[in-house]
């Protein structure tokens, strides 16, 4: 990254703040598009990306579309994924690929170069950002993607997870994800492990709740993942990476609240809204905003803020079914049953499945997940639904 001296000032036509997937995306792909444009990317830690893995099905981003996240990639599975569920297992075709931190920060700092600028923001307007060192940026317009903002204008459940790459002395036997285990003894809400093969003895495994509350128990989240392992029969020799997270898992809330008219500044990613608020998931959002602001640039500062508040508003009214759906799992299932809901849900069709992952479930999809036998008490059902907000 480049380190100008505090007393620099900085010009450019599109400052992005914050390095992470939106932010990121959003350079990408108004520098393809529009490759004459000064942009700058600031992020306030030494790399971009942060310290994650983004993971996606085939189909949640459209194929013309592809061309912006395929370059990041570090594993694909053409060979699709696995559930588990007390019940049953299952296999899907729907081929998977994952993104790491480190391709992410590899691939910006390649196409970028020293157009990603270290340093935290103080202050931000539609066409000026003050960093924290003093230096000033002008520029005609301004993105904030830094990330959560105030979330406690919503009503959240929370996904929370600790997620380790380990190395074991033998090969695992996987040659597929398993995106869910949920045989697992559950937790702290619904509980199940995320299962990554990256390598021959190398795998990367999450341990993940859905929970009424965001406090992460790190440490004993850390033992349960060993203890799985050892339940596996895997030996692990290293663990060669650590990540841990708290999503949102919205179930009522006022977008007004979450982004005032009055704010002046455009925004992106989850400060925006922009990410599915039942999954937590947001790549598919994060390619969707990304190419709508790169197709509309060039724009001044306020006319971005109208423009991506417009977008992100119109993105936070179509998601209302799946913030019903987060309702239902946090308050009609019963605890230590609410893998129920997914074990249903996971046999029904692939595509059906796939639409629900990429926001894109379409009328008959959302009658299908809601009708024949329900995987919470019907009372409970209607009670959550008549005591649910706007």
């Amino acid at each position: 990254m480049s380190s100008q001296p505090p007393s620099n000032s900085l010009s450019c036509d599109l400052a992005i703040v914050g390095g992470g997937l939106a932010g990121g995306l959003i350079a990408l792909a108004v520098l393809n598009k529009h490759p004459d444009a000064r942009i700058l990317l600031l992020e306030r830690d030494r790399t971009v990306g942060g310290n994650h893995v983004w993971s996606f099905f085939d189909g949640d981003v459209p194929d013309a579309d592809r061309w912006l996240i395929d370059p990041m990639i570090a594993h694909r599975w053409d060979g699709g994924y696995d559930v588990r569920f007390p019940k049953y297992r299952r296999t899907l075709s729907t081929p998977y690929n994952s993104i790491t931190s480190g391709k992410f920060d590899a691939h910006l700092r390649a196409v970028l170069g020293d157009r990603i600028v270290q340093g935290a923001a103080a202050h931000l307007s539609p066409d000026s950002v003050t960093l924290e060192d003093g230096r000033d940026i002008a520029t005609a317009s301004v993105i904030d993607a830094r990330g959560g903002g105030d979330l406690s204008v919503l009503k959240c459940g929370w996904q929370k997870f600790v997620g380790q790459s380990l190395r074991l002395s033998a090969p695992h036997g996987l040659t597929r994800p398993v995106v869910m285990d949920t045989t697992v003894e559950q937790i702290d809400g619904y509980r199940f492990v995320y299962l990554l093969p990256t390598g021959e003895t190398e795998i990367f495994v999450e341990d993940t709740y859905y929970s009424d509350g965001p406090d992460l128990p790190a440490e004993a989240i850390r033992a349960r993942i060993a203890d799985y392992a050892t339940a596996q029969g895997w030996t692990v020799e290293a663990v060669t990476h650590e990540e841990t997270g708290v999503l949102p898992v919205v179930h009522e809330g006022d977008f007004d609240a979450l982004w005032p008219e009055r704010d002046p500044v455009a925004r992106a990613g989850v400060r925006g809204g922009i990410f599915h608020p039942l999954t937590g998931y947001s790549l598919p959002d994060a390619v969707a905003f990304a190419l709508h602001v790169a197709d509309r640039w060039p724009l001044d500062g306020t006319s971005l803020a109208a423009e991506s508040r417009r977008w992100a508003k119109a993105h936070w009214a179509g998601a209302g079914y799946y913030r019903m759906l987060g309702s239902l799992l946090f308050f009609a299932a019963k605890p230590g049953l609410q893998y129920k809901v997914f074990q249903r849900f996971y046999g029904l069709s692939p595509a059906l499945i796939q639409r629900f992952y990429a926001g894109r479930s379409t009328l008959y999809d959302k009658g299908r997940i809601l009708c024949g036998r329900p995987p919470v008490p019907i009372s409970s059902a209607i009670k959550t639904l008549l005591n649910r907000g706007s």
